[in-house]
């Protein structure tokens, strides 16, 4: 990929330091620009145990909407003030065992190494630490956790110092609600989901719920019975508007149909048809076919939806019964981490910046950059604006829009990326995995880097065994072969993909003609694209006159 991977990996080691004035001690670790006193029974203080495990109402997700919701309010007016907690450094680390002190041991060395080599090791030493000390906190993501440790799971943020005022501000605004309802997740709701069975592990061979687990396998279940039920309401929907659309026509034509002239010998007689009329009669029988096949297919969905809201009710009704208590899989917890810190790594990749704590040392990100829940949405709403098909998937011979669950990574990549297309044992409506890094230098490209690599999989996996031949793979594979081209063959696609949205949306020719051709047919633009490119250049209008053809001849 002609990605720059190593522009954050030649970044000097954060200056920690002078965050903390002349003296280099940790103990003296300030708090808002105040040093905060830490006892030096501290250690001993956090390492009492947080039994807490309320669970929290699950988010209910749907499918079919028709876009994207307008983000009329990026962040919060005020602050909060957990930021200002003089505990909160305290708090963040406490109720961790040994996990935490090895944590506080280890930046203790980091921040008093003068020796840039000391302050390298200190530093490879403490990435590790704090993944392990971050593993504890995540196993209590399905319970009540105290906001310091969500702040630490959703953003790494150990210590509000390690930010400027402004930018701790800023995150202070964050709106911490998913008052929008999207399948958008930030690292501790994503524990959550999965550790009570609302969601399951993205490490899809390792998914299935213990037997024992009654309640997680129930939500499962459910969420089975729930994605079923609104496919085939999505199904509902669109038929039925292909049958309103026929009777219409129908009307139309019986009313042209019905229009006589008058004889001009009898005025009180009507002429007999036109050969138009009579064409008409014939277009007639065939729409009336059509609207009894449309009208059959209806009378399924409408049994198949029944029988998907009797088996969601069911479900529903067992886990009432169970008095809607949610068991936590640990276990999937601990194997769903594993696999976020697997994203991570994938994202800021192998020269990147791998240290696992926010700072502003580190943090280049300008507001509209940061990857919090509201610009994220942004984002995947003006790619759907250009792409309109990214988040579809056929189901029943129809495109259905399944926008994929998003999981927003606390690491400084700058590339996002597709764990799975969609679940392989429920093609049909379940959702697909990406992992945006939220500290990226340019959000756009982290966004548009897992939508492409989302598109990619999707087109991969329904072409199967014939992904060399078929689709946007096989015609992209065979260019790629003919061209000789370089380098690895989804990364090149990711590339060009960009390029597609970034420039060819706006008119600015940068693809081989042949796959222009390729990405227009397979890759489509929003029809009012299509009609702003067509007058822009003779290259556009051609394939837009193509697109007309095709549709002419019934090949498209």
């Amino acid at each position: 990929m002609a990605h720059n991977n190593n522009v954050q990996g030649q970044t000097n080691p954060p200056d920690f330091a002078s965050l903390f004035g002349e003296d280099n001690s940790a103990e003296d670790i300030p708090e808002n620009g105040e040093r905060m006193e830490i006892p030096d029974d501290f250690l001993e203080d956090y390492n009492e145990e947080d039994d807490g495990h309320e669970l929290g109402d699950g988010e209910e997700q749907s499918l079919g909407m028709s876009g994207f919701p307008e983000i009329t309010k990026n962040i919060e007016d005020k602050p909060h003030k957990f930021f200002d907690d003089p505990e909160y450094y305290k708090s963040a680390l406490g109720g961790e065992g040994d996990s935490s002190a090895r944590v506080h041991a280890t930046l203790q060395k980091y921040l008093k190494a003068k020796d840039p080599k000391d302050r390298s090791v200190f530093r490879m030493q403490l990435i590790p630490a704090f993944w392990e000390f971050l593993m504890n906190v995540a196993k209590k993501a399905p319970g009540r956790l105290p906001e310091c440790k969500k702040f630490l799971l959703r953003f790494g943020l150990l210590h509000p110092s390690f930010l400027k005022p402004e930018i701790r501000t800023l995150f202070a605004q964050i709106i911490t609600e998913n008052v929008h309802n999207q399948p958008i997740y930030y690292l501790d709701e994503w524990l959550k989901a999965v550790g009570t069975g609302v969601i399951k592990n993205s490490s899809t061979d390792e998914a299935r719920v213990a037997r024992s687990n009654k309640s997680a396998h129930l939500m499962q279940l459910l969420e089975k019975a729930e994605g079923k039920m609104n496919g085939t309401k999505v199904l509902l929907r669109t038929k039925d508007a292909e049958r309103q659309s026929l009777e219409g026509r129908i009307l139309e034509r019986v009313s042209h149909i019905a229009e006589h002239a008058p004889l001009d010998a009898m005025p009180e007689i009507g002429s007999c048809y036109t050969e138009t009329q009579k064409r008409t009669i014939n277009e007639v029988q065939e729409l009336l076919k059509n609207l009894l096949k449309a009208d059959r297919e209806q009378d399924l969905y409408i049994r198949d939806f029944v029988q998907a809201e009797a088996d969601v009710k069911t479900i529903q009704g067992k886990i009432e019964e169970d008095g809607g208590v949610v068991e936590v899989d640990l276990k999937a917890v601990e194997t769903e981490f594993d696999t976020v810190r697997q994203m991570a790594k994938m994202t800021i990749g192998r020269q990147g910046n791998h240290f696992p704590i926010l700072t502003s040392e580190y943090l280049y990100s300008a507001q509209k950059d940061l990857g919090y829940r509201e610009n994220v949405i942004s984002m995947l709403a003006w790619i759907e604006s250009i792409d309109t098909e990214a988040f579809c998937r056929v189901y029943k011979n129809r495109l259905n829009r399944i926008v994929p669950y998003v999981v927003l990574i606390p690491s400084y990549g700058d590339f996002g990326m597709c764990w799975e297309p969609y679940d392989r044992f429920n093609r049909a409506t379940s959702r697909g995995r990406i992992a945006v890094p939220m500290f990226s230098r340019n959000l756009q490209l982290a966004v548009l880097t897992a939508v492409a690599d989302l598109r990619w999989q999707v087109a991969k996996e329904k072409a199967s065994y014939y992904w060399m031949e078929e689709g946007i793979t096989g015609h992209y594979y065979q260019w790629f072969q003919k061209n000789k081209m370089k380098g690895d063959l989804k990364e090149s696609f990711i590339d060009d993909y960009i390029l597609w949205m970034t420039k060819e949306s706006d008119g600015v020719q940068k693809l081989d003609k042949e796959l222009r051709g390729t990405f227009w047919r397979y890759l489509p633009f929003a029809q009012q694209v299509k009609e702003r490119l067509k007058t822009r250049n003779f290259v556009y209008q051609e394939l837009y006159q193509r697109d007309i053809n095709r549709s002419m001849s019934d090949g498209y």
